[in-house]
């Protein structure tokens, strides 16, 4: 199993030509304007794949409660107006556990999933079926906005769609609704995003009596904003904001900068 992972991996990797857009982005993290981390991002992009590295550490007050560190990678191929992933990993850790999830993907469904060490809860959660892993993009790939071709990367067409996602363990819709458009400034980046309304549905493998899906499926206090990648015709978030009871959390870019082909402006 984890031979055919690496091998999907490297696959997937060869998959994104050189002459690929480089997009680097900082983000900081914040709960109730209160810095918590920071995350960064490595994407290469062009009109037929993509290749995006994560990582995630929380600092500050936050390191103090909880010491939690992530780093997540995907890949795929663009494909007109479709995103279809070829692989997925991401990892978490804190003091008292790492835990690693991989998935290989193709055509929109997924293959394989292997998650290390497993959860002991799956018989409290709703069940995950066949179905739930069709038509559907892991969290990386969520990222990775196409555009039709034709529509403008700010306005309505980057932010009118339902996301499906199946992050290994979960599978969830995300329902973006076009608000308006705004400028922003930060290092690399000078120019208009597309604000969005965004929903969360949970459909499969989440605990049957958590009252935080509960929160977040009726949660109407949650935003994103998509800044436009004109070599892949695409967007990705630029900034994010959720609702939770503790205060709102937001994750927003002080760099957005792309290297290669001229950044959309």
């Amino acid at each position: 199993m984890k031979a055919r992972f690496a091998a999907l991996g490297l696959v997937a990797a060869l998959a994104v030509p050189a002459g690929a857009d480089t997009l680097k982005a900082n983000y900081a993290l914040s709960i109730v304007g209160i810095p918590i981390g920071h995350a960064f991002a490595k994407a290469e992009l062009d009109a037929n794949a993509y290749k995006v590295d994560l990582a995630v550490q929380l600092s500050g007050v936050a390191a103090m409660v909880v010491k939690t560190k992530g780093a997540a990678s995907g890949a795929g191929v663009l494909s007109g107006a479709s995103v279809l992933p070829t692989s997925y990993a991401n990892t978490t850790a804190n003091p008292n556990e790492t835990r690693t999830v991989r998935m290989s993907e193709g055509g929109g469904t997924i293959n394989a999933v292997d998650i290390s060490p497993p959860f002991y809860d799956m018989a409290e959660r709703v069940p995950v079926s066949a179905a739930h892993k069709s038509r559907v993009v892991d969290p990386v790939g969520a990222l990775v906005m196409t555009v039709p071709a034709g529509q403008p990367l700010v306005g309505a067409p980057a932010c009118n769609r339902t996301i499906p996602v199946f992050d290994g363990l979960v599978r969830f819709d995300v329902a973006l609704t076009f608000v308006g458009t705004r400028n922003v400034r930060a290092k690399g980046y000078a120019g208009p995003v597309s604000v969005c309304a965004a929903r969360y549905t949970p459909l499969a493998g989440y605990k049957k009596d958590s009252q935080s899906t509960r929160y977040m499926a009726e949660n109407r206090n949650m935003q994103v904003w998509l800044a436009p990648i004109e070599a892949a015709h695409a967007v990705t978030p630029y900034y994010i904001s959720v609702g939770t009871k503790a205060g709102t959390i937001v994750i927003q870019a002080t760099e957005f900068s792309v290297e290669g082909k001229r950044a959309a402006q």
